[in-house]
């Protein structure tokens, strides 16, 4: 069995389109957004960040080095800034990376004033800390290749030690932009170890020696017997790979290391030798990976046969880089996808904790097999979120496509989802103010990212608060993107015959007649700022002791002047003036004429200063009730029309209607 394809980071459907650019790739490795400081829209910090995102592209792309620092403003709202593209990369490639890296760090990162972002071709950081003038190598990621090498692991880690050396040695001594390639002959099995090494170029030779020595000592730790591996830093890098991870030819070319000492086995007067012993292993490893290799060219090409009808028919999946990872791997760190590591179960299939090798915590969606309808979702979760990088959207770690499998693998959010803690009457008690605020910015500031300030404008259709998951931190992310539609720029709504979502979360015009837009989203977050500030879901059965829709229970305290009397009871302590902004701001949201309701670029306006301006909310729109007892029946009742509509259970997440 061959346990990674290839690379870690391969195209879905173009599985070495990497090998074939290595320069070409803009996607971002790695990102570290510090959340202590945050500036405001329109302010002096963000004009000062505007300015330096034209000037230091130029700076860098004009530099022989391809390095650059500056810092415009005065203090309190200056703003520092280095950047590094790789050297071998050219003037254009290096502009365009760091001009890349500057919008893509204002959307990861919204608003945060210290944020660090790597790619292939270059990094960036800016700060409102003078971080410059330190040559501390801060803001390290460790990225190891998936695949272990065929050489025994002690002689391929003492060859990459050598190679590694040889390149630090360039880079110190040889080089004015601090930057060394070479590649080094090995074996039959693994002909070549690629390598480069990189500081910042206004180092000292002992500053910059000393950074990489500090990294490259570690290599054995994290990347034993692995066929490459990388150490990104803000001062040095390097990197290691069986294929050329630069353009051009490799600056030095180290011959293949010596023979193996194996000691003579004497059995009764006979002596073999090393190199006899040698060239037998060597032959058995050749026809080994020859047939390994026969063996994997017609699995591979079976299994993208398999895939290619579900996952390549849109040009959008064309350029989608993903980690992939092997089955056996998520099945080790799942316990086999045991139940006791069973985080949820949707419509599509099941969620699981696990750990990977590296020690690093994931959530895993496995979709369940047969399911020709999570096609569809898997692949909007493939489009969308490799693409979109938020701090407020949850983040896409790989994917497996294997054995009849689809496997999506996220990064994992130890407080659960938000519905979790929040209805659940013991552990909202946990849940003061001050988090219950913060998580309706961060969902302001997500939804905002999505519709307005990323490169694709994406309609969720499915916010609800068991989709907002929360980080240690208690930090929201938006997750599943599975029935999320893209919309071109310019458009406004589009209409659909399937309308898909969960009931009491669903805009009307949405639910009745298939129209959905930016403001359905607004709709579904109106009711879950409602719900965070109340504790109470919407909607409640008409046959249980609850019959009551969230929406018509706010209206009344609203108009009685009694809003304060329905917050949570948990909640000890609060400022009145900060509820009721966001009471407003939640009723505006649930306008029935989605005209009427605002923007998620102006209500980030709105939650930063306060509702004294406000325009006054209008009654409500209506709610979708459970009003059956068999759980496959449901039905959607308008305020307005009191029509009927069939509708899927709640835990499925999934709505069928047929529009008027």
């Amino acid at each position: 069995m061959i346990s990674h394809k290839l690379s870690s980071y391969l195209s879905v459907t173009i599985l070495i389109c990497f090998f074939l650019a290595p320069l070409a790739s803009c996607d971002m490795l790695w990102q570290d957004c510090v959340d202590n400081w945050n500036y405001t829209v329109n302010s002096t910090y963000q004009s000062n960040l505007k300015h330096l995102s034209t000037t230091l592209p130029k700076k860098a792309s004009s530099s022989p080095t391809l390095f650059a620092t500056d810092s415009a403003g005065t203090v309190p709202d200056t703003v520092y800034a280095l950047t590094l593209c790789r050297g071998d990369a050219n003037a254009s490639i290096c502009a365009a990376c760091v001009t890349n890296a500057f919008q893509d760090a204002q959307q990861v990162c919204a608003y945060s004033m210290d944020v660090t972002v790597y790619y292939d071709p270059c990094y960036l950081r800016f700060s409102n800390q003078n971080f410059m003038a330190s040559v501390i190598n801060s803001k390290q990621h460790i990225m190891p290749n998936g695949e272990n090498a065929t050489s025994p692991a002690a002689a391929f880690d003492s060859a990459v030690g050598v190679l590694l050396n040889a390149v630090v040695d360039y880079a110190v001594l040889n080089s004015s932009s601090r930057f060394g390639t070479g590649v080094e002959d090995f074996d039959k099995s693994n002909p070549s170890i690629y390598a480069l090494a990189q500081c910042t170029p206004d180092m000292s030779p002992d500053d910059c020696r000393a950074c990489l020595d500090q990294i490259v000592k570690v290599m054995p730790k994290h990347f034993s017997g692995r066929q490459g591996g990388r150490i990104l830093g803000l001062r040095c890098n390097y990197r290691f790979e069986l294929y050329p991870p630069f353009s051009g030819s490799p600056i030095l070319h180290l011959p293949a290391p010596g023979p193996v000492v194996t000691p003579s086995v004497d059995g009764g007067g006979s002596r073999i030798k090393s190199s006899t012993i040698l060239a037998i292993a060597l032959g058995i490893v050749s026809s080994a990976l020859t047939f390994t290799l026969v063996c994997f060219c017609v699995w591979s090409r079976r299994k993208q046969q398999g895939l290619l009808p579900y996952l390549s028919n849109t040009e959008s999946m064309q350029h989608i880089n993903l980690l992939v990872l092997d089955l056996s791997i998520l099945k080790v760190a799942t316990e086999n996808f045991a139940d006791r590591n069973k985080l949820g179960e949707g419509g599509f299939g099941a969620v699981y904790k696990g750990t990977l090798p590296d020690g690093q915590q994931i959530a895993v969606k496995r979709l369940s097999q047969g399911s020709t309808q999570g096609i569809r979702e898997l692949k909007n979760e493939l489009v969308f979120v490799a693409k979109l990088h938020h701090k407020n959207l949850v983040r896409l770690v790989g994917v497996c496509l294997e054995e009849q499998e689809k496997v999506v693998v996220y990064e994992y959010m130890p407080n659960r989802s938000l519905d979790t803690i929040l209805f659940d009457p013991e552990k909202s008690k946990d849940l003061d103010w001050g988090n219950r605020f913060k998580i309706i910015c961060g969902i302001a500031r997500g939804l905002q990212y999505v519709h307005e300030d990323s490169q694709l404008k994406i309609i969720h259709r499915d916010l609800k608060a068991s989709n907002v998951l929360l980080d240690l931190d208690l930090n929201p992310k938006i997750s599943d993107f599975g029935l999320a539609r893209l919309f071109e720029e310019d458009q406004t709504r589009d209409v659909t015959n399937r309308v898909v979502g969960t009931f009491g979360y669903m805009a009307p015009e949405y639910a009745m007649r298939g129209h959905y837009s930016i403001k359905s989203d607004v709709f579904s977050f109106g009711v879950l700022v409602l719900e965070i500030i109340t504790g109470r879901r919407n909607c409640g059965s008409y046959n249980s002791e609850e019959s009551f829709d969230l929406l018509t229970l706010i209206w009344e305290h609203w108009t009685n002047g009694r809003i304060l009397d329905i917050v949570d009871p948990f909640l000890s302590s609060f400022p009145e003036d900060q509820v009721l902004t966001c009471a407003q701001v939640g009723m505006l949201c649930v306008q029935e004429n989605p005209t009427d309701r605002p923007t998620m670029s102006a209500v980030n306006v709105i939650l930063s200063t306060d509702a004294s301006s406000l325009q006054a909310p209008s009654k409500p729109a209506f709610c979708i009730r459970e009003i059956s007892t068999d759980p496959e029946q449901y039905q959607a009742v308008s305020r307005a029309t009191r029509k009927p509509a069939v509708v899927t259970p709640n835990e499925v997440s999934l709505t069928e209607l047929e529009p008027r």
